[in-house]
C-alpha cells in the first residue's frame, strides 16, 4: 500500500509529546513490512535550521481565498525507514511556536494548520496515496478538503489527545476557503458554536483509531470524551483502539549510550552501577528507593497528586526525582521541596533526552499518575529498562501495567491511592521480589510489530469501504 502519514510533529525533527514518537516509529515500521510510506509534514523553522538534506519535488498553488498560495514540497530520505516530505510555505510554517498564537494574529495556529491540510490533500492526490493516516486536530480538516478538491483516497483520523481539539470563531471559515456548508453540527466543523478542526476529522474521516483499547472507551463516556463523546458513540461502529508502541532500537539498555553501564535482563545487576551514576548526578542520598517522573508538569499528568502526596511519600522513605518542565505553580511546588529536602527531592525544569534515559535506567520506581493517559509511552520506556512503572488506572496505562506483576496500579486519582501504591512498592524494594519484578518488565514486547498488523487491517478496511 501507498500510506501517506500526515502529521503535525514526528522525531526527529520536532517533538512536544507523543505524537512525534509515534509519527516515526509507526511509519518506519510499516516500511519494514513492505510498504511505501510517506510522512508529510510542516517544514518549521526548527525543521529548516536542522539542516537536513532536501530534495524540491515540486510548486503548487493552492486554493486560498487571497487567490491562491504557493507551496514547495520537498524530500527527505533518512538512512532508513520513511520518506519524508515538507510542506514549505516560509509566511505560514517559518515559526518558533507552530501550535500557538503570534503577537498579531490569535487564529495564527487555525490558519497554519488549514493550509496544511490542504496541501496534504493536493499531495495525496499527486503521490496517489491508497489511504491517507490523519493524526489529530491540525489534521482534521482533510476530509473537509477533500470532498471540496477531491481526496481520491479513504481517511484513517487518530485521536492521540481529545483534549486538544484546534477550536476557533466560526468566522475563520472565511479565511481559510471553507464554505459555510460546512458549519453544521451533522456531518460538519460545528462545536458549540466554534468551528472545531477535531470535530471535522472525527466526522468526516471514513474509519477512526485512539492510541489504546481502554482510551477507546472511555472518549465515548462524558468523563473522558471532551463534548466529543456523544459523536464518538454515534461512529463507535468505525472506532478502533490499538495501543502505541515503542522502537526496541531506540530504547534498549543494552545498547543505549547515554547510561552509566549496559544491561539486559539476565545483567540485571548493572543496573546498580545506573542507581549509583544517577544518585551522583542528581544529588540524591538513595537511602530509599528513588521514584522517578519525566514528564510535561500539568495536571493531565497527575503531577498534583505527586505535590499533594509527597509528604507521606517521604514519610515511607521514598525520594523523589522529576525531570520536565510545565505549569509555574508545579515547577515552584517543586523548587521548595528541593530546598526543604535537598537530598531526598530532586526536580530539573527542562527536556533533556541524556537525563531522561539514566533515569529510565536508573530509577527503581517510575511514576505515571495521570488523571487521563491516551497511550503514554513512559511506562513502556521504564518497564524497557527494568524500572516497574507505578500509574493510574486509565487508557493506555490500564493496558500496558499488570498490578503486582508489572508495576503497580491504582484506581482513584487521590493522593491517598497513590501513597497507597508507592508504599506497596516500597515495601517489595525494602524485601524481596523487586528483581523478578524488573525481569518481568523487560520481557515485555511493546514494540511496533505487534501493533502493526492490526493498523494495516484498518487501511484495508478503509479501502474497502
Amino acid at each position: 500500500m501507498k500510506i501517506l502519514f500526515a502529521t503535525s510533529e514526528a522525531a526527529p525533527y520536532w517533538k512536544t509529546g507523543g505524537l512525534a514518537d509515534v509519527a516515526r516509529a509507526l511509519p518506519d515500521e510499516l516500511v519494514a513490512r513492505g510498504h511505501d510510506v510517506r510522512i508529510v509534514h510542516p517544514y518549521y523553522r526548527v525543521v529548516r535550521e536542522r539542516g537536513d538534506p532536501v530534495t524540491v519535488l515540486g510548486v503548487e498553488h493552492l486554493p486560498w481565498p487571497s487567490g491562491g498560495m504557493p507551496v514547495r514540497y520537498l524530500e527527505h530520505r533518512p538512512e532508513r525507514g520513511a520518506t519524508t516530505v515538507f510542506v514549505d510555505q516560509p509566511y505560514f510554517f517559518d515559526v518558533a511556536a507552530p501550535y500557538g498564537p503570534t503577537r498579531f494574529d490569535s487564529f495564527a495556529a487555525g490558519r497554519r494548520f488549514a493550509l496544511f491540510c490542504r496541501a496534504i490533500v493536493r499531495w495525496a492526490r499527486t503521490w496517489g496515496a491508497d489511504v491517507v493516516h490523519l493524526n489529530d486536530w491540525p489534521t482534521g480538516l482533510v476530509p473537509v478538503y477533500g470532498r471540496i478538491d477531491g481526496l481520491g483516497a479513504p481517511t484513517v483520523f487518530a485521536i492521540h489527545n481529545l483534549a486538544y481539539q484546534g477550536n476557533f470563531p466560526p468566522s475563520i471559515l472565511g479565511e481559510i476557503g471553507v464554505p459555510d456548508e460546512y458549519f453544521r453540527t451533522e456531518g460538519g466543523v460545528e462545536f458549540y458554536g466554534t468551528a472545531s478542526f477535531m470535530k471535522a476529522g472525527l466526522a468526516l474521516s471514513d474509519r477512526l483509531v485512539t492510541v489504546s483499547p481502554t482510551y477507546a472507551e472511555e472518549i465515548q463516556t462524558p468523563e473522558y470524551g471532551a463534548g466529543m463523546d456523544g459523536l464518538l458513540r454515534h461512529r463507535r461502529g468505525v472506532l478502533e483502539g490499538i495501543l502505541n508502541g515503542i522502537d526496541p532500537r531506540t530504547w534498549n539498555p543494552a545498547t543505549d549510550e547515554a547510561i552509566e553501564a549496559n544491561y539486559d535482563e539476565m545483567r540485571l545487576h548493572e543496573k546498580e552501577r545506573n542507581r549509583e551514576a544517577l544518585l551522583a548526578e542528581v544529588g540524591l542520598d538513595g537511602a530509599g528507593p528513588v521514584l522517578a517522573m519525566v514528564s510535561r508538569l500539568v495536571e493531565q499528568k497527575g503531577i498534583d497528586l505527586v505535590v499533594s502526596a509527597l509528604p507521606e511519600l517521604l514519610q515511607i522513605g521514598a525520594r523523589l526525582l522529576v525531570l520536565g518542565d510545565g505549569d509555574l505553580h508545579y515547577e515552584q511546588a517543586l523548587a521548595r521541596a528541593v530546598a526543604d529536602h535537598p537530598r531526598r527531592v530532586a526536580a530539573f525544569f527542562r527536556f533533556d533526552d541524556r537525563l531522561a534515559r539514566r533515569i529510565y535506567a536508573g530509577a527503581d520506581f517510575f511514576l505515571m499518575p495521570s488523571h487521563y493517559e491516551p497511550c503514554g509511552l513512559g511506562q513502556m520506556i521504564a518497564q524497557r529498562y527494568g524500572t516497574p512503572p507505578i500509574v493510574r488506572q486509565t487508557g493506555g496505562l490500564k493496558d500496558t501495567v499488570e498490578d503486582d506483576w508489572t508495576g503497580f496500579v491504582f484506581r482513584s486519582p487521590e493522593p491517598a491511592a497513590l501513597v497507597s501504591a508507592v508504599d506497596r512498592a516500597v515495601r517489595l524494594w525494602n524485601g524481596e521480589g523487586v528483581e523478578s519484578m524488573r525481569r518481568r518488565c523487560m520481557q515485555l514486547d511493546w514494540s511496533w510489530h505487534r501493533s502493526a498488523g492490526r493498523y494495516e487491517a484498518l487501511y484495508e478496511a478503509a479501502l474497502a469501504g
